[in-house]
């Protein structure tokens, strides 16, 4: 087992075609905020994250998807509303929320930027806590 255990702050990086158009869409449609320019790119985030936006040829088959977590089922739902009322590309239109996986615990919706990076957000244990407030 590993001595040290790692934190919710975290930094990823992405090429995108345009950083400054990009930065724009991640703080209207996530609600990040503008951390910081450097040469070629852009910083996004927030106390938990940081998304570094490169000058580049973007490459979104680089990795599968990157995965924000939410603390509640409604907050996922509120969420959801945002991304249609800006009109995201979304997974799975019209059942957008489900299971991360078969059997999986978590819930959660995929969408795409963009430049077409797939991302997600989720809820831990959804699947349970949902249950837990319908039955009272």
């Amino acid at each position: 087992m590993a001595a040290h255990k790692i934190s919710t702050n975290a930094v990823m990086s992405a090429f995108t075609g345009d950083p400054k158009k990009s930065a724009r869409w991640f703080q209207r449609v996530l609600g990040l905020r503008k951390e910081f320019e450097f040469e070629n790119g852009v910083a996004v985030g927030n106390d938990n994250v940081t998304i570094a936006l490169f000058k580049g040829n973007p490459s979104p088959k680089t990795f599968d998807h990157m995965s924000f977590h939410l603390p509640t089922m409604s907050i996922l739902r509120k969420a959801l509303a945002h991304l249609k009322k800006h009109k995201v590309e979304l997974e799975d239109p019209g059942d957008e929320i489900g299971p991360e996986a078969p059997g999986s615990p978590h819930i959660g919706l995929w969408f795409h930027d963009p430049d077409g990076y797939r991302w997600e957000l989720s809820v831990q244990g959804g699947r349970r806590v949902d249950a837990q407030v319908r039955d009272g």
